[in-house]
């Protein structure tokens, strides 16, 4: 008779993970989510890219100096018709940048170098 019945814990017998799943599930998730966001948090400052963020309250004097309107440089709707007027525009600018990027040698003493890289240096 006994071989019959499954082997199911009283109440009492349940283990802490079986009593308490939903609070470890959630537990662990936060956990886990605390982890990704300082690795991320992390990487973020490591490489460089705090320094670029403007809109970081340490930048509000230097945000007006942040050129926005770059009137030399035609955007593209992201919405409504591509014509092949703005195709050939694009195919223009794309053939002039690829030229300017393979004209450098990646080889060379300095491949970053303002000059390479096709920026303009600032000026005061």
């Amino acid at each position: 008779m006994d071989d019959n019945k499954k082997n199911v814990p009283e109440e009492g017998q349940l283990s802490f993970l079986n009593r308490y799943s939903f609070f470890t599930f959630i537990s662990v998730s936060i956990f886990l989510s605390l982890v990704l966001v300082s690795i991320s948090m992390a990487m973020y400052n490591s490489s460089g890219a705090a320094q670029l963020d403007l809109s970081r309250p340490g930048y509000v004097s230097v945000r007006s100096q942040a050129d926005a309107n770059d009137k030399s440089l035609k955007t593209f709707s992201g919405s409504g018709n591509l014509t092949q007027e703005d195709i050939d525009y694009f195919q223009e600018i794309y053939t002039k940048q690829t030229e300017k990027v393979t004209f450098i040698e990646a080889f060379s003493g300095d491949p970053l170098s303002p000059a390479s890289l096709g920026v303009e240096p600032l000026t005061k």
